[in-house]
């Protein structure tokens, strides 16, 4: 039998079984879906204003549409994450989604 440091432990159980907490953390889940809706929002209204050179030119368009897809990124991949832990695939849990 292996050393296991208990701190590393998920749960405190003194039998050693590893307790998994998979209810799904609210705010956590809110805070993704709003990364989501506004880096999409933001992405193509971005797009928008780069075409239509809002403001003289197509920099501010394009500055835009980076941030935009900067909020997009974390907000598509734990959105992700809590979809498919709802669903009850394989291999996804709500603990994968960082607490607050």
């Amino acid at each position: 039998m292996a050393y296991v440091d208990h701190a590393f432990s998920i749960s405190d159980d003194p039998t050693g079984t590893y307790i998994v907490n998979n209810k799904p953390p609210i705010k956590e889940i809110a805070f993704a879906i709003a990364l989501l809706s506004l880096g999409t929002l933001g992405f193509m209204c971005g797009i928008g204003m780069a075409v239509s050179k809002v403001g003289g030119d197509r920099g501010h368009g394009i500055a835009f549409s980076i941030l935009g897809a900067l909020l997009f990124l974390p907000g598509f991949y734990y959105t992700r994450i809590a979809y498919y832990a709802y669903k009850g695939y394989k291999g996804f849990s709500f603990s994968n989604i960082p607490a607050v």
